[in-house]
This record gives structure tokens, sequence and C-alpha cells, in this order.
């Protein structure tokens, strides 16, 4: 079967219309994967021993609260949950394009998070939660920002502000999608047999992808904590003294 980049089957769904089939399939199954995984980990606590899962997730967990803490402040602890979720969420999205499901002929596969309508999504919710938490902390006075130093560069900031979630779904697709298309034209060279004199390039690119699925797990690492990060940091000057 051959394969092409950024092609998807489509649904059409009322009201909505044509939705990328596969992203939705993948996605839900990354959420009962996620579900499974988390029950699993929340379960090795039954027992009166710390195992490595334990310290792991812990350390984790630690961290994402310190960095919460640090930024936003001592209001920022009631967050750390939903900073954990979507950080591990995002980064089991993007490490699961490592596993070969299209290729195995599945309805799914691929990573979700290539795909700029689940990144657009995730940001547009982002923000919506985050101009929430500020409406409901300070009222309208949390937009007032927009007008400062001087009302004249109202414009210029709500450009500002939509450009966030914009920069935000983009920066995380495009990053994904790029380690994507490098194991696809490794793939493709293997698959082609290409010669260039006496040199054949598919023997050596046969060992490529080992390094590019390294690549691409540590982007992915690295991305879903960008992300994490950029939220956290967004929603502290959301709900900063200064927006009051």
């Amino acid at each position: 079967m051959h394969e092409k980049v950024g092609e998807h089957p489509l649904w059409q769904v009322p009201v909505l219309g044509a939705v990328h089939a596969d992203t939705i399939l993948t996605t839900w199954v990354v959420m009962i994967v996620s579900w499974v995984f988390f029950y699993w980990v929340g379960g090795s606590y039954r027992g009166q021993r710390v195992n490595k899962t334990q310290a792991t997730f812990e350390g984790i967990i630690a961290y994402l609260s310190d960095l919460a803490v640090g930024t936003i402040g001592k209001k920022g602890e009631r967050f750390v949950p939903a900073f954990v979720g979507i950080f591990f969420f995002i980064w089991i999205l993007n490490q699961f394009g490592l596993l070969p499901f299209k290729q195995m002929g599945l309805p799914f596969g691929g990573s979700p998070t290539a795909d700029l309508n689940t990144t657009a999504a995730f940001a547009i919710t982002v923000f919506v939660g985050i101009w929430y938490v500020a409406i409901r902390q300070s009222g309208l006075h949390a937009f007032a920002h927009l007008a400062k130093p001087f009302p004249a560069l109202l414009p210029i900031n709500i450009i500002e502000e939509i450009a966030r979630p914009v920069v935000l779904a983009m920066r995380l697709a495009f990053n994904i999608l790029a380690g994507d298309l490098l194991l696809f034209v490794v793939a493709t060279i293997i698959a082609a047999n290409v010669t260039i004199g006496p040199l054949h390039l598919s023997i050596p690119a046969a060992v490529v992808p080992f390094g590019v699925e390294f690549f691409n797990f540590f982007i992915g690492t690295i991305q879903a904590f960008v992300f994490t990060l950029l939220t956290i940091v967004y929603l502290s000057l959301a709900t900063s003294d200064e927006h009051a």
C-alpha cells in the first residue's frame, strides 16, 4: 500500500463536515491507553514498597509542580493536575507515531499531534481555560493589560493574544510532522532500492530508522514539555496582579 504524507481518510459528520477519521480513531485509542496506563500506575501504590515506576512519575510530577508554583505562585498548586494531564497526554500522543499500526493495515496510527486539527483543538481548549480562570479571578479587568501601556496599542496587543494559541498549535504540529516526514523519506529510500554508482543507498538507509525513532522520541518528549511550559507561562501572565 502506498502511503501519502498528510493524506487522511475522511468521515462526513453532520454540522462539522469532513473530519480526519484516522486522527480521531488514534486519539480515542490513546485516551483508552492513557486511562489503562494511569490505572496501572495508580494500582502500583497498593503495595507498601516504593518501586521505580512510582519514583519516576513522582519525580516528573514534583518537577511540574515546582515549575507551576515557581512561575504562577502559591495559587498554581491547584492547576498542577491539569498540567500533569496535559504533559502526559500530549507525550503519549507524540510517541504513538513510533508504533507501526498503519503499516499493519489498521485504521489508526501515527501521531495525532502531527495533525494541525488536533493541536489547534488543544491550544484553543487551553486558552479558553486560561481566559476562564483569568475572568473568574479578576472579571473583565483581566483584559485591561490589552490597553497598556497605551490605549493605541490595543489592536497590536489583541493580535498578540490571538497569536499565542496559533503559535502553540503550529509549533507542536510541525515539529511532530517533521519527524514523521523524516521517517517517511528514509522508508521511501529503502523501498526504492536507490543506487548511486556502486553505492546502494537502501542498505545503509536500513539502519537509519532506528536513529530516527530515537530522534522522534526525544523531540516528542521535548515538545510535550514545551507545550506544558508555555501553558504554565501563559496562565501566569493572565492571572498576574498586573492584569487584575
